[in-house]
This record gives structure tokens, C-alpha cells and sequence, in this order.
């Protein structure tokens, strides 16, 4: 035990003081094993060193390796209690991960359970927690525990057609809470901002959308005999009439997972095999962002800076749903929020709050609308407005005014790109030189994933020409991308950043606005003035070594780079 100790020293993978701690643990009765981990090192490069003076083999593990019929002769509620995982059979006995050389507590609880003979091999204890998550699903052990009670009766399974059984007891039960608690927790550990439920005729479907990008969470299949009182329970948390399944119903919940305020937008609606449920998760504890964390280039974030400075007029944010909208408008805001500004906000819903600044909740049932709040708003005596979303030609129009009686309102619009914008102000009905008069500025973005910078990798494009025709720029030899690793689940991204179009309302421009110029007429102008557009802007990030020509591609599908450009 000495020699293990006195060669990490030499491998400068302890110092001394840590030798000494170690010493002095060993001398308290405490196990090497656990004596080096609280020494400082991890368990990657300690578990080696042990595994070779024990002669017990070291595993770097991989779920393709381990064999998945073996794995279901040992209880899950054994193996994440314990944190060890079955791999193979080897010479008559099965090989067992774990990362506590001399606690076998767990090997021999498995060995009792099953009457097989274990052996076992030293691993990572994050690793062995990864692994088994994704063999035996989130929650294995307690959808193994909810199985064997339903065979007991102590908690009936629910069906569709059985409306004696009584939903909200069976919600409440500790397992189907613990479950729940479970998907969510794992949701904000992989930085998930939604997650759906969705049943099929034999399985209960969970997904996560991590980074924009929908991906399955593995579950145990069994859970699917569950699903009712699972909608259930979450109807319970978000105050929902948990005995109505004709009418979709929206709820909130709020939650503290890890000393995280997370708030929770719960919709419910009826499918053909149940009710499936949508949680968008926005996490209050997250900083707000400035404009110079979104990922603008200089020149757009200076035009955008000096926008916000204005008197009055309107800046218009357009995307489609979850492309970051409303964390560009808030981080303008918190740009001019000083006390020589009232800034009042009307949304829906309140997705941060901000301090110094009024917001209003958008409540339809109540009678609170859009168009509404927006008009008391104007009574209050802002200076700047933030209307969450124009929706309706009555919003549109009460917005123009505002901004020609003096405010400066901010707000979104769902458009492809900035120069829709216009038309689509028009199309409500809005008066063209109103549009002409009040608009100052739209900002069309899009979110792309960052190449993961821990498997961050360069590659020879192979196809030059083609990408030279759809980004109108010189390609360099070399561009970047993630090769997939655990930090990003396998999939070479890992966060988010904006790609941005930024419009400036010209004079040229706003006489093609009195003229109802068409959207691809008032493109060409912005374009011959020095509009970027979404995909040219992208391709700075491409070049930048963050994201990848795959992933600007995605986001800009419906974008034509033409001869426009140049014209």
C-alpha cells in the first residue's frame, strides 16, 4: 500500500502534503481507496494505480461493451444504490464495475440477490452513473419498485377507460414523485429548455430539446403503465383539473432543483393514446446576458447600441419560436435600464425578471391582452416599452403610435428574415407610411450550437466549390468541428450562440415601404447597403472555429444567397 502511495508521489500525482493526509486517513481506519480520492486526485488517475497493485482489472466503459441480457438478471435499485454495473461474464463469474476497491457491500448484495458469482473490475464512479443511465433508463430503480408494487397492490395501474380509480392519490405516491423529480433533474442537468412526454400505443416517449435539438432520454419501457399517473402528478404541481382529459389545459410550476429557481410552463394536451405534456423549463437563476455576450459582430452590436439610445421609434426582433428573441430584447433593456428611463414591459409570459423595470403578465382569461395592457401602459408616462409579441393589427397599430407620440417600444415578430418584417406589418394592416415614419431598425436571428471545445477537431472540407456557391466567400483549407465526446452526449456541440441580420431603416428603405415594395425588393436594397444576412453572418462564426458549416446550413434553410448580394 506504501509502494502505491510513495509512486504517485514520484508520478508528482501527489504531493506531500497529500501523502501525509493519506497517511493520516489510513491511520484513522479509513480505506486507500477512499483516502486517495479525498486527497485531491481523480478517480481516472487514481483507480489505475490501484487496480495494478491488486491485480483487479481497470475499465474504460463504453454501454456498446457491457452485455444488456446479463444486465437484467440484477435489480437496478441494487446497482445505482451502490453504483456498480455488471459487464460480462468471465471465467464462470460476471465482471462488476465499481469504484470502491474495498467496500464490497454492493458486490455482495449482488451476489445474494441473483446467486451469481461477481468479480470486480475498477471504474470511475461517474462513468459507471453515466453508463447506467443510459442502459437502464432515468429512474430505473424507482419504475422497478412502482412494477413490484403494482404486483402487490399497493398501487393500482392506471387505464384509460378506468375512471373509478382515483388519479390524485396515485400521483402522490412517493415513486411516481421520485420519478418525475428524477427526468426533471436530468432535463437541467443537460441544460434542456423543454421536455416532452409523449404516448404511443406501447411505450411512454420522453424527450429532452438540449441545445434546439430534440434527443430521447432513455427510460425503462415499463413506465409506460404509469403514464396516467404521471400526467397526473404533473398536473397536480401545476394546479391543473387533473380529472378533465377531453380539452388541452396550461399550467406553471415553479421549482428549486440544485439551488436553481426554475420556472416551468406546463401544457397538457389530449392524444390518441393519452394526454401528452410539454414542460418548458426557464431557469431564473441564469445571468442575463449583455449584448456583448449574444454573439453579434462589432458593427451590428454598435448599430444596435446606438438604436437603443434613440428618443423614440420601434426596433423589431424577428425569428421563429425558441430563436432567442426575448434574451436579445432584455439584454438591450438592460442596456438603457438606468433612472432616468421608465421602462415598462408587457409579456407573456415574464420569462426574467428585471429589476428596475415594470412588467406586466399578459392574463387572457382575466381580459388582459396584448392590445390592452398596452394602452394603459401608455397612461403610465414610459419612456420605453417592450411589447412581448404583436400578434394583431390592433397591437401593431397602438405600438406605432406609442412610438410616434414619443416612446421607444421594442418588441418581436414572427418572420423569416428582417426585411418580412415590413411586409408583415403591412399585411396587419398598418398603414405604410406609418411603418415608413415609426420603424427604426429589425434584427432577424437565429441560434447555432458552438462546437463542443472538448472534442473540438480540424478537418479539409471536402467539398470546396459548393460551399464557396452557398456562402459567397473564399473557403479556407481547414474548418472545425466536434468530434463527440461525454461533455456533449455524443454530439460535438455544446451551447448556443446567435447568428444576426441586422436592417436599418434608410431613407431608400422606407421610400420602398411608401411604394409597398415587396419583401425581396426592400432585401435587395438592405443587401446593397451592407445588410449581412443570416447565412453570411453564420459564416463569421464558421470561420471563427465555433460553429459548423452543418449547422448554419440548418438554421438558414430558407434562405436564398443570390446574386442579389452583388446586384
Amino acid at each position: 500500500m506504501k509502494d502505491i502511495v510513495d509512486t504517485m508521489v514520484q508520478d508528482r500525482l501527489l504531493d506531500e502534503a497529500a501523502r501525509s493526509r493519506v497517511r493520516r486517513m489510513q491511520a484513522e481506519g479509513i480505506p486507500l481507496d477512499q483516502a486517495l480520492a479525498d486527497a485531491g486526485p481523480p478517480q481516472d488517475q487514481v483507480l489505475p494505480y490501484l487496480a495494478e497493485a491488486f491485480g483487479v482489472p481497470y475499465v474504460v466503459l463504453d454501454p456498446a461493451d457491457v452485455d444488456r441480457q446479463l444486465l437484467q438478471e440484477f435489480p437496478a435499485r441494487l446497482l445505482l444504490k451502490h453504483c456498480v454495473l455488471p459487464l460480462r461474464q468471465q471465467d464462470g463469474a460476471v465482471l462488476v464495475a465499481t469504484s470502491r476497491l474495498f467496500d464490497t457491500s454492493g458486490l455482495d448484495e449482488l451476489r445474494l440477490a441473483t446467486g451469481r458469482e461477481v468479480r470486480p473490475a475498477l471504474a470511475p464512479a461517474p462513468d459507471i452513473a453515466r453508463c447506467a443511465r443510459e442502459l437502464l433508463g432515468v429512474g430505473a430503480d424507482t419504475v422497478q419498485s412502482l412494477v413490484l408494487d403494482a404486483g402487490e397492490g399497493g398501487i393500482q395501474v392506471v387505464h384509460e377507460a378506468d375512471e373509478s380509480v382515483d388519479l390524485s392519490e396515485e400521483a402522490e405516491d412517493a415513486s411516481i414523485i421520485r420519478f418525475v423529480n428524477q427526468v426533471l433533474t436530468e432535463a437541467i442537468g443537460l441544460r434542456a429548455t423543454d421536455v416532452h412526454f409523449e404516448p404511443f400505443e406501447d411505450e411512454l416517449r420522453v424527450r429532452y430539446r438540449v441545445d434546439g435539438v430534440l434527443q430521447e432520454a432513455a427510460i425503462p419501457a415499463e413506465v409506460r403503465r404509469f403514464q396516467a399517473a404521471i400526467v397526473s402528478r404533473l398536473k397536480i404541481l401545476s394546479r391543473l383539473d387533473i380529472a378533465e382529459k377531453r380539452v388541452p389545459q396550461d399550467g406553471r410550476i415553479k421549482l428549486m432543483i440544485g439551488g436553481r429557481d426554475i420556472d416551468v410552463r406546463v401544457s397538457v394536451i389530449p392524444m390518441l393514446h393519452g394526454e401528452a405534456v410539454v414542460l418548458r423549463l426557464l431557469d431564473r437563476s441564469t445571468a442575463l446576458l449583455g449584448l456583448e455576450a449574444l454573439g453579434m459582430s462589432p458593427e451590428d452590436r454598435d448599430a444596435l447600441a446606438r438604436v437603443c439610445e434613440l428618443p423614440h421609434g420601434i426596433v423589431l426582433v424577428t425569428g421563429p419560436t425558441g430563436s432567442g428573441k426575448t434574451t436579445t430584447l432584455y439584454a438591450a433593456l438592460s442596456r438603457i435600464n438606468d433612472v432616468s428611463r421608465k421602462i415598462i414591459t408587457i409579456e407573456d409570459p415574464i420569462e426574467y425578471h428585471l429589476r428596475g423595470i415594470n412588467q406586466i403578465q399578459v392574463s387572457t382569461k382575466a381580459g388582459l391582452t396584448f392590445a390592452r395592457g398596452l394602452r394603459s401602459m401608455l397612461r403610465h408616462d414610459p419612456d420605453v416599452i417592450l411589447v412581448g409579441e404583436i400578434r394583431d393589427q390592433e397591437t401593431a397599430e397602438i405600438a406605432v403610435h406609442a412610438s410616434l407620440t414619443g416612446h421607444l417600444v421594442f418588441s418581436t415578430l414572427h418572420t423569416n428574415d428582417a426585411p418580412g418584417a415590413v411586409t408583415r406589418l403591412v399585411d396587419m394592416g398598418v398603414e405604410p407610411y406609418l411603418v415608413a415614419s415609426s420603424l427604426e431598425t429589425v434584427l432577424a436571428q437565429r441560434l447555432v450550437r458552438l462546437i463542443c471545445p472538448a472534442c473540438a477537431e480540424s478537418y479539409r472540407p471536402a467539398e470546396r466549390e459548393a460551399l464557396r456557391g452557398a456562402f459567397g466567400s473564399e473557403v479556407p483549407e481547414e474548418l472545425h468541428r466536434g468530434a463527440g465526446c461525454r461533455e456533449c452526449q455524443g454530439t460535438g456541440y455544446r451551447g448556443r450562440t446567435g447568428v444576426f441580420e441586422l436592417m436599418p431603416i434608410s431613407e431608400p428603405i422606407r421610400s420602398l415601404v411608401l411604394q409597398r415594395a415587396s419583401a425581396r425588393q426592400i432585401r435587395r436594397q438592405a443587401l446593397a447597403e451592407g445588410m449581412l444576412s443570416l447565412r453570411q453572418d453564420g459564416w463569421r462564426h464558421v470561420l471563427g472555429g465555433r460553429t459548423t458549416v452543418e449547422e448554419v446550413l440548418r438554421v438558414t434553410k430558407d434562405e436564398r444567397v443570390s446574386a442579389e448580394a452583388s446586384a
